[in-house]
């Protein structure tokens, strides 16, 4: 590569803007090394403490006979003897509280001069590992263009092999969709009744699940204020059905907002909680109350982090009586915890007993296509924070292809790692 070419010329701009900071920051510490400490601003300090220590002690008071002077002289010592002694404590603590600040002021100070000079030293050290990495790029440059070239032709293959097996999965949509109706018929006849699972499944006892859910899903208001998305979804679509409603904090969501809805859970002290609450809330299993639904009674079905307690054979019967009780155009909402996200799957999923299986969002929205929905898509929930996720990092004095390279396989470890902790399957009938 010529030593005109661009890619050099934007090279040579960085190595002298980084050789102009580099300059600038040197001599700033340079000129903040030069200062004077207090014990040689003030020569006299030393000399002053060395007084004030000697005087801080008040003169004792001469001994006098009581016989010269009577009981007025002995009233007036009585009177005046603590106050001496009072003051001669102050006088004590006010010299030991300055030759303490002093002491520590003067070891501050001087240790203060040394980092400074430790921190010139260091940067002095730095021009030749500087001058090692300019001759480092100008030796990389030349090859640079050729591993981002290398780098897109495996991208490219890639990309061919994925859309080579996104082909045959087409192909194969049809016959996984037979086979899935024929496993779940044979998991509904070898599985016990679905009430009966699904009361296992949450096997807790009542009030202490409903303590469990107050301290790890939080308050009603935090609740509230994470499902309010929802509402817009369901806002013409009344009745809606909330199944596994909780404490019913989307059902007052929903009242709220004037939309007519409904609710179901198996817990005893839920129920109790919501129907104080004014809430149309009755206690049973889910999938006995979802089966007694007339054909296209309700408009909407709502669950939140409900599927993964249900074992495969009511997860699909609950997506077929979901399909066949909503209308045309109704909704189901499934939301549930993200497996694909290590830090959801970790904090959310294994923390709850009651959990009986992870459920992938392919999985989901493939079983509720094979249920008979037209339409589903997943909608990310509870993403995390960028802050507690893994940082880029700075390209600053690293090839450019190297910096890249590095950054892509952060991005790649911030997917897997700290993905969104949950998901909601929205499947449109």
């Amino acid at each position: 590569m010529e030593s005109t070419s661009p890619e050099l010329a934007v090279l040579r701009e960085k190595l002298e803007a980084e050789e102009s900071a580099y300059a600038e920051m040197l001599a700033s510490v340079d000129r903040l090394a030069s200062f004077t400490l207090p014990a040689e601003a003030l020569p006299a300090q030393p000399e002053q403490m060395r007084r004030l220590n000697e005087l801080w002690r008040q003169p004792d008071l001469p001994s006098l006979s009581p016989r010269l002077w009577g009981r007025a002289w002995r009233r007036v010592w009585a009177f005046l003897a603590p106050r001496f002694e009072r003051q001669q404590d102050f006088n004590s603590l006010v010299v030991q509280v300055l030759n303490g600040q002093l002491e520590q002021t003067a070891r501050l100070h001087a240790h203060l001069r040394d980092v400074v000079g430790a921190l010139v030293r260091y940067f002095q050290r730095l021009l030749p590992v500087i001058d090692a990495r300019d001759r480092m790029t100008s030796a990389l440059a030349t090859t640079r263009a050729e591993l981002i070239l290398e780098a897109f032709d495996r991208r490219q293959q890639s990309l061919a092999q994925r859309l080579e097996g996104l082909l045959a999965l087409r192909d194969r949509v049809e016959t996984l969709t037979e086979e899935t109706h024929a496993i779940a018929r044979a998991l509904s006849q070898a599985a016990p009744a679905p009430e009966q699972a699904h009361a296992a499944s949450l096997g807790a006892e009542d009030s202490v699940y409903v303590a469990f859910e107050n301290r790890y899903r939080g308050s009603r208001e935090e609740l509230r204020e994470r499902l309010v998305e929802y509402v817009d979804m369901f806002r013409d679509l009344g009745p809606v059905v909330d199944v596994g409603c909780g404490r019913g904090e989307f059902l007052e969501l929903l009242r709220d907002a004037g939309v007519s809805a409904r609710g179901v859970d198996a817990n005893a002290s839920a129920v109790g909680e919501c129907q104080a609450r004014g809430l149309d809330v009755s206690q049973g299993d889910l999938m006995p109350y979802v089966e007694r639904l007339s054909d296209g009674a309700v408009g909407g079905l709502f669950a939140a982090q409900v599927a993964e307690h249900l074992p495969p054979s009511v997860l699909m019967a609950l997506l077929r009586e979901s399909y066949r009780a909503l209308r045309r155009g109704g909704l189901l909402v499934l939301e549930t915890v993200n497996p694909r996200s290590v830090v959801g799957f970790f904090d959310l999923y294994t923390r709850d007993l009651t959990h009986e299986r992870p459920l992938h969002p392919d999985t989901l929205s493939f079983l509720a296509a094979a249920a008979g929905f037209s339409e589903t898509r997943i909608l990310w929930r509870a993403p995390v924070e960028p802050a507690a996720q893994l940082q880029r990092i700075p390209t600053d004095g690293l090839p450019e292809a190297a910096a890249q390279l590095l950054n892509e396989n952060v991005a790649r470890l911030n997917g897997l790692l700290y993905a969104p902790q949950e998901y909601a399957l929205l499947a449109r009938r």
